[in-house]
């Protein structure tokens, strides 16, 4: 049976210490990546069964972090072992001439191996999606009529609801938090996406200036959107995606429940779904 998401506060704190251990390592595991990668023209078996071994706490305590913020039903087995294929995507791409920590660049391929297979799959039900769709329209709405940030009863009148069961609906919606940047992108007049989003964001390889300002643009309107939140759900937003803090850590700095935390950020989510949504509408 697959190890199943879960908040216990002891578990990341037990993959924590773990992945502290493995990090005390990290000299010796550049050394090793350095003297095999001089020695052969690929690293060999052993060697990267033994660095798989020492650093499969690193992959643990990050499952363990991005596990917490997913649905039950999510199988954090398969994560691991996807962590497993990024942290020896690592191995192989990993250059000590780059002055970089072998466990930084580690963490960067194991994660990014982890949120690319997370992306990939469909976990949230149609009738949730809906719900949010509901949602986000609600608030762009509202909030386009009144010019300024809606109140949860304001939102909840426009839906008919009473207040507890629009938190009941905030509730239910939670799972599908994380922003799908291709379901903001504009339409045309036929109700067709025109485009993805990867069209407005920097080619490393090109020197496009209008990609470039399409960027800084892009930048530009979701620092302002963000501004336009409410000081407490700005709060929740940084210390969930700048300070890589789970729930019951911010719930524990702002002093208000984790259930609560929940509420605030799915609520700061779906404002920004629809701000980010028009405004993005209104540049086209």
């Amino acid at each position: 049976m697959g190890i199943k998401a879960t908040t216990s506060e002891n578990t990341l704190a037990e993959s924590q210490e773990a992945a502290d251990k493995s990090a005390g390592k990290g000299t010796h595991m550049e050394a090793l990546l350095t003297e095999a990668k001089e020695q052969y023209s690929e690293i060999p078996a052993h060697v990267k069964e033994q660095i798989i071994l020492e650093h499969t706490s690193l992959i643990r305590y990050i499952v363990n972090r991005i596990g917490v913020r997913l649905p039950s039903h999510i199988d954090l087995e398969d994560l691991h072992n996807t962590g497993v294929i990024g942290l020896i995507d690592a191995i192989e791409k990993y250059d000590p001439g780059k002055n970089c920590k072998f466990k930084t660049y580690a963490e960067f391929r194991i994660k990014g191996a982890i949120l690319d297979q997370l992306r990939s799959l469909d976990w949230v039900p149609r009738s949730v999606r809906q719900k949010g769709r509901k949602l986000e329209a609600a608030y762009g709405e509202v909030e386009q009529r009144l010019g300024r940030a809606a109140h949860d009863q304001e939102v909840a009148d426009s839906l008919g609801l009473q207040l507890p069961k629009f938190h009941e609906l905030i509730n239910q919606v939670r799972g599908i938090s994380l922003i799908n940047l291709e379901e903001i992108r504009g339409t045309g007049p036929d109700g067709e996406r025109t485009g993805g989003y990867a069209d407005i964001v920097e080619d490393v390889n090109s020197e496009n200036p209008f990609a470039t300002f399409k960027l800084c643009e892009m930048k530009e309107i979701v620092a302002n959107t963000i501004g336009t939140l409410p000081e407490k759900e700005r709060l929740v937003i940084s210390f969930y995606y700048y300070d890589d803090l789970n729930m019951k850590e911010i719930g524990n700095i702002l002093g208000i429940t984790e259930s609560r935390v929940c509420q605030i950020h799915t609520k700061s989510v779906l404002r920004l779904r629809a701000k980010l949504k028009n405004a993005i509408e209104a540049r086209m």
